[in-house]
């Protein structure tokens, strides 16, 4: 009977440790544990190890604080100008309160989705295919300030909402390829002719400077051969007032001058003229020299 009385009480001790290590919680990093009474609302454990009453206490809800993404599903739009399209989105979102996150919406995440669903309806709507394609930013602010206002009570804090695709019916979208190819075709239109016009322009300039060049160069030559005549002429007239000069101070007797006469004449004579006049007074300076000359013959 000892021996059985002392089991029971090794069993007793063992289960009671074993209930309170049951009971015993840690609560990781960024999370939080909503616990319950009987049932109710307790409190809200954040991180760190936390004792729950056995039997009466419970964890009724486990969130994550750390910010989550969610990629919801194409929706279908219609734009203003009744242009329909499919649309997804993507959510960042925090929760900042634990119990308003768990006993403020019945299943939060397909809260959040239709109301997405809803929100952008409600915005594309007001806008035609063009200002859709093009506002992204718009929308996605928009989006994002509505939806916040909207989760407060859920206890969700909305960060960032993100268009991911835009899609448009596919003969849209075929127009828009034909309308992004004529423009491609005309900005290149547009560049080959500036090209060519570039083109023109620079030989053109090319062709002036080059008959410029060779205006200036036509003009230095006749300057050149210009100045070369001037400086031969004067070189000329300078050696004729030379020798007139040297001829002046040598102060030759009139004999001479008439000798001298006479052998330009004679010089004259050796070449091809046929007739030369000579002038009476060089006649008999030139009888005497041919007498003189019949002397030193003999």
């Amino acid at each position: 009977m000892e021996i059985i009385g002392i089991l029971v009480i090794v069993a007793a001790v063992l289960f009671i440790i074993g209930l309170l290590a049951a009971n015993i919680v840690i609560v990781p990093q960024a999370s939080a544990f909503i616990v319950e009474r009987l049932g109710a609302y307790q409190a809200t454990w954040e991180t760190g190890l936390h004792f729950k009453i056995p039997l009466i206490e419970k964890v009724a809800n486990r969130v994550t604080l750390k910010e989550r993404v969610s990629d919801f599903p194409p929706q279908p739009v219609i734009t203003e100008d009744n242009v329909t399209m499919q649309i997804d989105t993507v959510i960042y979102f925090q929760v900042t309160d634990p119990k308003l996150f768990t006993y403020g919406v019945v299943h939060p995440m397909a809260a959040i989705e239709n109301l997405t669903a809803t929100t952008l309806r409600n915005i594309i709507g007001d806008l035609e295919l063009d200002q859709t394609l093009t506002s992204r930013d718009i929308i996605n602010t928009k989006m994002r300030t509505i939806l916040d206002e909207a989760t407060d009570p859920w206890g969700i804090k909305i960060n960032r909402v993100e268009l991911k695709n835009i899609i448009p019916p596919r003969e849209i979208q075929d127009a828009m390829e034909r309308q992004m190819k004529a423009e491609r075709e005309r900005r290149e239109a547009i560049l080959r002719a500036e090209g060519e016009k570039k083109s023109a322009i620079l030989i053109a300039e090319g062709e002036k400077e080059s008959m410029i060049l060779r205006a200036e160069a036509k003009q230095q030559a006749q300057i050149k051969e210009a100045e070369g005549q001037a400086e031969a002429l004067l070189t000329v007239q300078t050696a004729l007032a030379n020798s007139i000069k040297l001829l002046n101070e040598a102060a030759p007797s009139d004999p001479v001058v008439r000798l001298k006469a006479l052998e330009a004449f004679t010089a004259a004579a050796n070449g091809q003229a046929t007739k030369i006049i000579i002038p009476s007074e060089i006649q008999g300076l030139a009888g005497l020299a041919g007498s003189v000359g019949e002397i030193l013959k003999n």
